[in-house]
């Protein structure tokens, strides 16, 4: 189905709804606030309805003609078969029609409903769940600040004076949406006197930041969009200019405004949309526009995220640009499935290696021998298709065959994964030793990308599958 939540104003307009009974009542009880001429038809009608002065009831059985002149019917009857005369007269006429408890006939559906003055959400499991639809409506109305009607009665005319105040339209939309988090965020509104302050305070920060509004590098995390940091979302809600990698998790997408532009430049192995030396490059010509760009990289900018060369990229244009970090996925998958990185007794110190550098043959580190001497632990990223070279490279090194190692991956998008793989809530995981984690592996279907633990710490399994 192709359910679209238009917001259709229903004011005056006319109105059928052929049942009498409980179900009718409930329709009529979610209606009536928007103010439509209903029309009650049953040979039998509730009480509650008749004596409703705003409805206009008929005892008596439907007629085809009743339906003329309707805007949108409702066929609440006990009677299926003339639940679904009127779904197909309704259809033939192009009439909105809904059935209840019958989806498949519907033209529209009752949402669960949270109202509040101008505030309308609507939330629909298109019929899979209506009590689903009502958990979410009661936690967004546990939500709602108590005075949100004066808040949007504020808001509305603050746009007016707004658009006197404020020439720019991106100012005036950044000042906007700020305003509304504060009065959300505090539950009030404010003063006159506050509301022109605040304007010339904007007005005044915007001017400053006009030429080179400066860069951004945010660290999305490794993991559900909800691992972000406070300072990331924050980054993310003001973004004029969005360029982002592969998330880990998109729904951060939706955290951004409708107005801002946003630019995909994802690699994953074998899939380069976009060269790093020209992603710098787009960074720089956004920035120079004077709007906010933010960069949303997957886990940590400065964690083999190229960060580095992105930011002295625009430091050599002499581009204000700050970084915010993610939590890396050298820590957060490893411990989705479990593992932590360090243990007081097993492991006192850990070390990030990336299994794919372009200065070796091999795409090795050239310390690869001191690093197979280390006690601690082992966490190498972009290394699976290298997986076979690190463990026979750390072998002819002298790392012990009995080396716990496991390769996990982070199930970001929920793959389906069955064969030879422990599966956690949050990753799956193929475990064995240095001596045979490759064989394993090669058994299983754990895909890309997945990061490759060594050491003692990665015969630990903390979490329960």
């Amino acid at each position: 189905m192709g359910y679209f939540p238009f917001f259709i104003d229903i004011k005056n307009q006319k109105g059928l709804l052929v049942g009498g009974g409980k179900v009718a009542v409930h329709k009529v009880e979610k209606l009536l606030p928007f103010e439509p001429i209903l029309t009650v038809i049953a040979p039998k009608i509730d009480e509650r309805l008749l004596e409703n002065q705003k409805l206009s009831c008929f005892q008596r059985e439907f007629q085809d003609e009743d339906i003329e002149g309707a805007a949108f019917v409702i066929a609440a009857s006990n009677q299926e078969e003339l639940n679904k005369h009127i779904s197909e007269l309704c259809h033939q006429k192009g009439i909105l029609v809904n059935v209840v408890d019958d989806k498949e006939r519907c033209g529209f559906l009752f949402p669960a409903l949270v109202r509040e003055g101008a505030l309308t959400v609507g939330i629909s499991t298109e019929g899979a769940s209506p009590q689903v639809a009502a958990n979410i409506r009661s936690e967004i109305a546990a939500r709602v600040p108590n005075r949100i009607e004066e808040i949007l009665d504020y808001l509305a005319q603050l746009r007016i004076l707004a658009k006197a105040k404020i020439q720019s339209s991106e100012i005036r939309a950044a000042f906007l949406k700020e305003t509304a988090d504060f009065c959300m965020e505090q539950n009030c509104v404010l003063t006159e006197e506050e509301t022109l302050e605040r304007i010339r305070q904007y007005q005044c920060k915007e001017q400053a930041e006009k030429n080179v509004a400066g860069v951004t590098l945010v660290g999305a995390g490794c993991g559900a969009y909800d691992l972000i940091t406070v300072r990331g979302m924050q980054a993310l809600r003001h973004a004029q200019i969005l360029i982002y990698d592969d998330l880990i998790d998109e729904r951060l997408l939706s955290y951004v405004s409708e107005s801002c532009e946003k630019i995909y430049v994802g690699k994953r192995n074998g899939k380069h949309s976009m060269k790093q030396e020209e992603i710098n490059a787009l960074l720089v010509e956004k920035a120079k526009t004077g709007k906010r760009v933010v960069r949303l990289k997957g886990g940590d900018p400065f964690v083999f995220g190229r960060g580095g060369e992105e930011m002295l990229a625009l430091k050599q244009e002499k581009i204000p640009v700050k970084e915010v970090p993610g939590i890396t996925s050298s820590i957060a998958v490893p411990a989705a499935a479990g593992i932590p990185v360090t243990h007081r007794r097993l492991s006192q110190n850990f070390h990030v290696i990336t299994g794919h550098t372009v200065v070796t043959e091999d795409g090795l580190p050239k310390d690869i021998e001191a690093l197979a001497a280390l006690q601690g632990t082992l966490i190498f990223l972009m290394g699976f298709t290298h997986l076979r070279t690190i463990t026979e490279r750390l072998l002819a090194c002298g790392k012990s065959p009995d080396t716990p190692a496991a390769v996990v991956h982070g199930m970001f998008q929920k793959e389906v994964i069955e064969k030879g793989v422990a599966k956690y809530p949050e990753a799956v995981a193929v475990r064995g030793t240095l001596a045979d984690i490759v064989q394993k592996v090669e058994n299983t279907a754990i895909p890309m990308p997945a990061v490759i633990v060594i050491g003692e710490t990665a015969g630990m399994e903390l979490l329960e599958e």
